[in-house]
């Protein structure tokens, strides 16, 4: 049975990186796509761990073969998502959590219908703002270029099925997981999933 697939977005600073990463280290079944990026690792990051970094050159060699199943240029830098990679996993029954920017999720849905949106937003813009300080990666100059993105990136919230506002990170972290599992409850994953059971139960 394949597995399913969520999208998970929100702005810079919203949260969904922690989020997606407690999700995932708290269930076996569950995988986060590795995006490749031309931008460069920030301090801590490895490759093949938090991105694929790769040379500009490289991703649009990448881009031409049809390797993304998204990509977006954000800040100035290239994302994608591997099609192969992500399919894959797919395959292999896993459920699989991409975190990409709204623009990466309109392209995802044109190829993936059934996939699920999930939205993060922060408590208020104060609260935002100050999470991008004290993150202590940016200059001035790009906090506020973030802080107007963040506006476009949030008029775009309607266009996924689940909307989640991270003011307490673990409540948030509960509503995000009852998500998932609700999905695997579902009649059609069910039905595929126990087939064998209900044959039996209706012989």
């Amino acid at each position: 049975m394949k597995g399913s697939l969520f999208i998970v977005a929100a702005p810079s600073g919203a949260g969904k990186t922690s989020l997606v990463n407690a999700l995932v280290a708290a269930h076996d079944d569950i995988r986060l796509s590795i995006s490749h990026t031309t931008r460069p690792p920030r301090d801590g990051e490895q490759d093949g761990r938090d991105y694929h970094f790769v040379s500009q050159d490289t991703f649009a060699q990448m881009r031409d073969k049809n390797a993304f199943l998204e990509s977006a240029t954000v800040f100035d830098n290239s994302y994608g998502t591997s099609a192969e990679t992500v399919e894959g996993l797919l395959e292999e029954g896993l459920d699989v959590i991409l975190e990409i920017d709204w623009q990466g999720a309109q392209q995802v849905r044109h190829n993936f219908a059934d996939s699920i949106g999930i939205f993060i937003l922060p408590p208020s813009k104060a609260t935002l703002e100050q999470r991008l300080r004290d993150r202590g990666q940016d200059n001035e100059e790009v906090i506020q270029r973030r802080m107007r993105d963040a506006e476009k990136e949030i008029s775009h919230y309607v266009e996924f099925d689940y909307l989640i506002v991270n003011d307490d990170f673990a409540l948030a972290l509960e509503k995000l997981t009852a998500i998932i599992l609700a999905k695997r409850q579902t009649i059609d994953t069910q039905k595929q999933k126990q087939s064998a059971l209900i044959a039996e139960l209706l012989a």
